[in-house]
């Protein structure tokens, strides 16, 4: 599947680290560095704008790495760029952290997974069919 893409930054194109990877790490682009202050968050520019095609999704998803050696995850993840979204894309990170996390130009910030969506019809009813879990939310199956 081909998927249209501008690239304004001065960072190579989202690519995929290995041959069986499912996402593509995406980079910042910055004029200058950003420093990231601990518990805050903060939009960062990609210089990228996609043209997803009808029926796809793109899911802006945190690194594994940056997420447990510093604590920086995507606040929305998986954030989601509709197929009709033309703007830049954008990448909401949040340093969970106790230090200060500085973000250069080319950094690998996020990955990017396309993916396909089902669209639904709801159908308001006065009740549901019964399951195993019924109403069990959080915890119900089991913590082990």
């Amino acid at each position: 599947m081909k998927v249209n893409i501008i690239n304004k930054s001065n960072n190579s194109l989202p690519e995929y680290a290995t041959l069986y990877s499912s996402g593509m790490d995406i980079r910042a682009f910055l004029e200058n560095p950003f420093v990231l202050e601990k518990k805050s968050r903060a939009i960062i520019k990609t210089g990228l704008y996609l043209e997803i095609p009808e029926g796809f999704e793109a899911q802006v998803r945190s690194r594994s790495g940056l997420s447990i050696k510093k604590g920086v995850v995507v606040l929305n993840s998986p954030g989601t760029i509709d197929s009709d979204y033309r703007g830049e894309v954008g990448v909401i990170l949040i340093n969970h952290s106790e230090d200060d996390f500085t973000i250069s130009n080319g950094d690998r910030i996020a990955q990017i997974v396309i993916a396909p969506y089902t669209k639904v019809n709801l159908v308001e009813v006065n009740s549901l069919s019964h399951s195993h879990r019924d109403g069990g939310g959080f915890g119900s199956t089991g913590i082990n």
